[in-house]
């Protein structure tokens, strides 16, 4: 065995999780290692849709234009009878959205996974070794904990020593075995045929995700791309994906988008199984390592959210973790983590499990449900607003989330990210850090105590989106995280400038340029 390497962070999966995370990190100027057991992308598509609020986090990474030029926005949402009739249809408008991108995104998992890969290649912070298996995570002296793997290629053995550990690695998690976690089955399970076309063809369809409830065979249709389209169908038992792997075999099932388009004009890319579960891990987090992903939480693919959820998972955890290794945060900001995205995570799952069931149950029940309320969802503009709205509850209290017990409050919820009279967003205008937006300009003494605590300070035009959000959540002021969730309001700036003190572990210009 190699003699044993060492690293602030040590991030064990490098799908879209693990690299968000690396990639966050950098930002912030702590160093990491990814292990990965594959050489290179994962080369299956298995998620093809993110929101506005995912697509933030996107941009936040620096490839927003490059992933908006592989993903197209879907224009809504049909639901759809046994015999195809519309139920009812939530159109979206793309160029509508508080988060400054498209609130639905289809895209190809690998071209995404690609973009990732190659972002983080430009951050020297961030080092990615793949084609390692991980074989054993253990506690060491001082703290950390030694991080054991195996190069695939020529089977040698080396070792690592981490102050912290991510633990991006999926369902089947190592570092949730060795952390002596347990997934919960929340009650969901469903075998489910995924099917990728190509074709140049136009099949004429709807550019919206058609979900078809059916009890006898629920099923999905989207357009992913400019030539590729996903098919999902739920399995019957004793069927495999091996019944359907060809395109003839395939035709009863996909007829009702392709009958205008010969079966000579579509390209079969893939026919695979999958299992859709709904399981949350009992507990995320032992001492220095963490859960992240699929590791911690399996999400029913119903409403778009699993991948999504890790990236948020990262994106909750890399400010706090940066915070906390640079000195500006205390470590008991690294027990907010689990108490603001577990509850999340719950909230999303049971979502997709109602929008599952709406699918898929038979019965009276189901029946009854297809028959008589669907159809009129549509017709209700509070449940309307809530289908075609992709915002998503507000994160759990906790110490950085300050939630006032009256309705109509803001924290916990994410700050617009209005656009402004000049074009810019939000995001590009207050950085990585702390912030605090107000309708009221604060005193020269007030900016520079914000400036002291690493914080900007934006002044919302009084007739401006981002003034209507304080307005309607009734504050004068909000003091945003770097994960764009807003951590408290309050009426006056000056309170807000002196509360954010709390938050943070006062440092010198010293101790901030120490980090590693």
């Amino acid at each position: 065995m190699s003699c044993c390497d060492s690293a602030p962070v040590v991030i064990v999966g490098a799908g879209p999780t693990g690299i968000t995370a690396a990639t966050l990190l950098a930002q912030y100027g702590v160093r990491s290692l990814v292990l990965d057991r594959y050489a290179d992308v994962y080369p299956q598509p298995r998620a093809v849709h993110l929101d506005d609020e995912v697509f933030r986090i996107v941009h936040r990474l620096g490839i927003a234009q490059e992933f908006a030029a592989i993903s197209r926005p879907a224009l809504g949402l049909r639901l759809l009878s046994p015999d195809l009739r519309v139920l009812a249809e939530f159109d979206r408008d793309p160029a509508s959205a508080p988060h400054g991108f498209p609130q639905a995104n289809m895209f190809d998992q690998p071209e995404f996974e690609a973009l990732l890969r190659t972002n983080l290649a430009r951050h020297p912070l961030a080092t990615l070794r793949g084609n390692v298996e991980v074989t054993d995570i253990a506690g060491s002296t001082a703290g950390r904990t030694r991080i054991t793997y195996t190069d695939r290629a020529d089977g040698s053995e080396h070792a690592v020593e981490a102050d912290y550990v991510l633990g991006c690695d999926g369902a089947n998690s190592l570092v949730r075995a060795r952390i002596g976690s347990t997934m919960r089955d929340l009650r969901f399970e469903q075998r489910w045929l995924v099917v990728d076309v190509a074709t140049t063809a136009d099949l004429g369809q709807w550019a919206g995700v058609h979900q078809l409830c059916d009890p006898h065979r629920a099923g999905t249709f989207m357009q992913i791309g400019d030539v590729r389209y996903r098919w999902e169908f739920r399995l019957r038992p004793g069927e495999s994906a091996d019944d359907f792997d060809t395109l003839a075999a395939l035709a009863p099932l996909i007829a009702p988008w392709t009958a205008a388009t010969s079966i000579d004009e579509l390209e079969l890319i893939r026919v695979t199984e999958y299992t859709f579960r709904a399981q949350l891990a009992d507990h995320w987090r032992r001492a220095n390592i963490f859960l992240l992903g699929d590791a911690a939480h399996l999400t029913p693919p119903f409403v778009g959210q699993g991948m999504g959820a890790g990236l948020r998972d990262a994106m909750n955890l890399a400010w706090k973790l940066a915070g906390v290794i640079d000195g500006t945060l205390a470590p008991s900001a690294l027990d907010t983590y689990e108490q603001e995205r577990k509850p999340h995570a719950r909230k999303m799952i049971g979502i997709a499990l109602m929008v599952g069931r709406a699918m898929t149950s038979g019965g009276r029940f189901g029946n009854m449900l297809r028959r008589n309320v669907i159809p009129q969802i549509h017709r209700l503009p509070g449940l309307r607003e809530r289908v075609i709205n992709s915002r998503t509850p507000p994160l759990h209290r906790s110490t950085l989330i300050h939630r006032a017990r009256l309705p109509g409050r803001l924290s916990g919820t994410m700050c617009p990210n209005a656009v402004d009279a000049a074009g810019r967003r939000l995001d590009d205008l207050l950085g990585n850090g702390f912030a605090i937006v107000t309708t009221q300009a604060p005193n020269m003494k007030d900016r520079k105590a914000a400036e002291h605590y690493g914080a900007a300070v934006h002044v919302a035009a009084w007739e401006s989106e981002l003034a209507d959000w304080l307005r309607n959540g009734r504050a004068g002021a909000a003091i945003i995280r770097p994960d764009r969730a807003v951590l408290r309001t309050g009426r006056d700036v000056a309170e807000l400038v002196r509360l954010l003190g709390r938050y943070l572990v006062a440092v010198d210009e010293n101790q901030r340029a120490g980090v590693q």
